[in-house]
């Protein structure tokens, strides 16, 4: 064994038992593993590079200081991983991944045996680094998302599923989903594979009771894109959120022909068309048990895992309720039960939470506006009761309010606070965003609108440039609103017709 940023602490402890006595010695973060939960878990999959930053420990002297302790316990003289082989493997992935896309699906089998035989095993978060890598080098995360089911294929064998996971636990919670998920996916392409000419009328209740409970992983995924991507990118982990996010619009997309095309009589086409979707769902649960999920736990703490929990109540969950075994040992921080924003230094000074503020302070100090004053809770209850959803994305491209209104048009949890509004949206829609963001700033244009049908409704989008007194671009306002039953309006109402 060669020791290394990448190696395992789990792998380590499997090959020395000793360091479970001699980690809690060396640095008292460390007796969280005398809790065999956490050695079945977290150990698993976090590395010692991730192990040493979450410790404050600086990593060469961390693998030196391990090196010595399995050198004087067991006599077994160990060899570290240099700079140059690390990079040299680093280098070598890239190499595979670079020539997969060149070559395409022909160069498959070749690149498996070189994998096995130069690379042998890999990280989630090395897939990871490389992808973003490439994505920094021009290839766009659409490219990566059209390949990605080849990565995995070639570095299959040397990637490790996700542990288990207490109950309550959100990977615990996403995996009973796709169990339910694969079950219906399977079930989907089994029907489709019977049809026949004259059967698909005979099989279209259960088609489309299928295809209706299939269309939950909506919330599955919408608990990805708002909840861990987020906090994927506050660790610099931004490609692969991309690259699933872009599949995740390919289900969207295949849900739909799918449904479209039951109404119709061209077997053959249904049939295509929902075992192509089938295989998508079953190959994103393959990507997120394997890849995802352990990139996710190496990366993320509890504190970060307890605010991914309590946004993901608010969206909800899919077909299982969540345990409720998870206990973190770790506290709430201030403001997070009612999703207001951290605390947060910036040119405008301290951000500070409504409820670190005197209750009387709250309600009787009127904030001087340009036109009159109002207090914080005035101001709360107003963004919170307008008729229309706003979101304010700053000068920095940062998202920083939205209006936490009952029924929003679009889904939004405090997990999407501070995060890039790039990042915001699906990767294909990400150059009009910028676009809009580019010619806001430069002061060409100030206001740009859509409108789209959305399950049965009309929904009117605006967004403004916001300025300052000088002209200088601050941000951009969105604003959504149901315009449904507005545009029906007709005549005149004078009257108030309130029914007793």
């Amino acid at each position: 064994m060669k020791l290394s940023p990448k190696t395992r602490v789990g792998e380590l402890l499997d090959a020395y038992p000793f360091l479970l006595d001699f980690l809690p010695d060396y640095n008292k973060h460390f007796e969280k593993l005398l809790n065999p939960v956490a050695r079945a878990t977290i150990a698993k999959v976090a590395t010692l590079e991730m192990a040493a930053q979450n410790n404050n420990l600086d990593l060469k002297r961390f693998l030196e200081d391990l090196r010595t302790a399995i050198l004087e316990n067991t006599g077994e003289e160990l060899v570290i991983m240099s700079d140059e082989e690390l990079r040299a493997r680093a280098k070598k992935i890239k190499s595979i991944l670079a020539e997969l896309h060149e070559k395409g699906p022909s160069s498959r089998e070749s690149l498996e045996r070189r994998f096995a035989e130069e690379i042998k095993d890999i990280t989630p978060g090395e897939i990871g680094e490389i992808e973003q890598e490439l994505v920094r080098e021009g290839m766009t995360p659409e490219d990566i998302t059209s390949m990605c089911d080849l990565h995995v294929a070639v570095m299959r064998s040397g990637l490790e599923s996700s542990p288990d996971m207490p109950a309550g636990h959100p990977v615990h919670t996403a995996r009973l989903e796709n169990r339910e998920f694969e079950k219906l996916a399977r079930t989907l392409s089994g029907l489709a594979r019977e049809l026949g000419k004259a059967s698909l009328k005979e099989k279209a209740p259960a088609l489309e009771k299928t295809l209706s409970s299939l269309s939950l992983v909506e919330k599955h995924y919408l608990r990805k894109e708002h909840e861990l991507f987020p906090r994927l990118e506050k660790h610099g982990v931004t490609a692969p959120p991309q690259v699933m996010w872009a599949v995740h619009d390919q289900v969207r997309a295949l849900l739909k022909e799918t449904k479209g095309l039951l109404e119709k009589t061209s077997v053959k086409e249904f049939s295509e068309k929902a075992r192509k979707l089938s295989a998508t769902v079953l190959d994103m649960i393959y990507k997120e048990e394997q890849i995802l999920f352990p990139m996710a736990l190496e990366h993320l703490s509890s504190q970060e895992w307890l605010e991914i929990k309590r946004g993901e109540d608010e969206i909800g969950y899919s077909l299982v309720t969540p345990g409720a075994d998870w206990n973190p040992q770790t506290s709430p921080e201030p403001g997070a039960q009612d999703g207001s924003i951290k605390k947060d230094l910036g040119e405008q000074g301290e951000t500070m939470e409504l409820n670190e503020f005197a209750e009387n302070l709250k309600k009787n100090a009127r904030l001087p506006l340009s036109v009159g004053g109002l207090t914080l809770e005035q101001i709360d209850l107003m963004l919170k009761n307008l008729p229309v959803d706003i979101s304010f994305v700053d000068e920095h491209d940062e998202l920083r309010y939205y209006s936490d209104t009952p029924e929003r048009i679009f889904t939004r949890t405090p997990g999407v606070i501070g995060r890039k509004v790039q990042n915001c949206h699906p990767p294909k829609s990400v150059h009009v965003v910028q676009k809009i963001i580019d010619e806001f700033r430069k002061g060409t244009k100030d206001v740009a609108e859509f409108w789209i049908e959305l399950s049965g409704k009309f929904i009117h989008i605006r967004y403004f440039a916001m300025r300052d007194s000088n002209g200088r671009y601050r941000g951009t306002l969105e604003v959504s609103q149901d315009v449904t039953g507005i545009r029906k309006l007709e005549g005149q109402k004078r009257l108030l017709d309130w029914k007793e």
